[in-house]
């Protein structure tokens, strides 16, 4: 392919991103209000004179650092009388589109829609300024249909949505094994089905995919189903380690309210400091506030497994970030970007410095 079409196909499928979720869900819905959650102390008061800040994160475990904060009122305690108004998203691009819209503030989101969303502005939209969480995604296949990795092949493969985390991870996998897949159409020596995290389960069940390649607790719950894990991804990655989730925020919000962005990344380091020394407690927390957000809780036999295969970090891991750009770009879903620029650890590093925990790296594609 010329690489003037190639070029032309990489920029239509980004833009067609945002719209293609858009129309299949919509914004976010507001998160309901749980008993447990602290509320305003009496003779708290306002950050910045702010009366509230809107943080986005999706009904994932992998934003499991959200889910807890929240539900522990974790973010609540550190803001003061500056009230917190989450919404809850189905998907990156949506909640890009959200910031972009000043409907949010401040996001826990994946890489692909954060790269996307930087680079279609030009660098002018948002920053990254934290990590929340790593791994927590596989490959789930049907045993009686798939035995080994090469048996994927010629197979059906579910991944979340066109161009997201995921879907870019599968195709970087499978031109590693030599298999030819079209990004936009998912046609090829592998069939990609970009179906919704909620319904793939049932398209698994009846049969008309084969396998899909998921985040938590989508993967449990396909397992659950009769599934079988045949990759984890952390096992293609250093140290097993990946950046699943980032924390993003828009620009201006960040010049014009340095101290509510402090509070905030104090509350997910304070939040991350927990789960980890309470894991049990921390799973229970998430599962909690996904019930008091949709209105279903996980089953033991979804959550449980699902839990043990997220780590959660302070580090945005941003080393991993770049080669999934790289991914993106091979893949045919993305131009080469220029990524300088697309964090601002500033904030972070300080709340990490006052906590007596060491500083984390941007790569070399911090502010300048």
């Amino acid at each position: 392919m010329p690489a003037s079409s190639a070029l032309r196909r990489g920029l239509a499928v980004i833009a067609a991103l945002p719209l293609l979720t858009l129309a299949a869900c919509g914004y976010g819905s507001q998160a309901k209000d749980d008993d447990s959650a602290a509320k305003v102390a009496a003779g708290a008061k306002k950050i910045d004179g702010l009366d509230s800040v809107k943080i986005g994160y999706f009904g994932n475990l992998t934003h499991g650092t959200a889910l807890v904060g929240v539900q522990k009122g974790i973010f609540q305690k550190v803001l003061g009388a500056t009230e917190v108004k989450p919404a809850v998203f189905n998907a990156g691009p949506s909640e890009i589109e959200a910031l972009n819209s000043k409907s949010i503030d401040i996001g826990w989101i994946g890489p692909s829609p954060a790269i996307n969303g930087y680079t279609k502005s030009a660098g002018k939209n948002l920053r990254i300024i934290g990590g929340s969480a790593s791994g927590g995604v596989k490959l789930v296949v049907n045993p009686d249909k798939i035995k080994s990795l090469k048996d994927v092949k010629g197979k059906r493969i579910a991944t979340p949505q066109l161009g997201n985390t995921q879907d870019v991870a599968f195709l970087n996998w499978a031109a590693e094994q030599g298999w030819k897949v079209d990004p936009q159409s998912g046609k090829g020596d592998v069939t990609v089905v970009r179906s919704d995290n909620k319904v793939t389960p049932d398209a698994y069940k009846s049969g008309s995919v084969d396998g899909a390649w998921v985040p938590e607790p989508t993967a449990s719950k396909l397992v659950a189903e009769g599934g079988k894990v045949l990759l984890d991804e952390s096992t293609l990655w250093p140290d097993k380690k990946f950046v699943i989730t980032n924390i993003i925020v828009r620009q201006d919000f960040l010049k014009e309210h340095p101290k509510v962005v402090e509070a905030v990344l104090k509350g997910s380091v304070e939040t991350n400091r927990w789960i980890n020394a309470n894991p049990d407690a921390a799973k229970a927390a998430a599962n909690k506030q996904l019930e008091a957000d949709s209105g279903k809780a996980l089953p033991a036999d979804v959550l449980d497994p699902a839990w043990r295969s997220i780590r959660f970090t302070d580090d945005p891991l941003a080393s991993t970030l770049n080669t999934e750009a790289e991914h993106a770009v091979k893949a045919g879903l993305l131009t080469k970007p220029d990524l300088k620029g697309i964090y601002d650890l500033a904030p972070l590093n300080k709340v990490l410095k006052a906590e007596g925990e060491p500083a984390v790296d941007d790569a070399g594609l911090g502010v300048k």
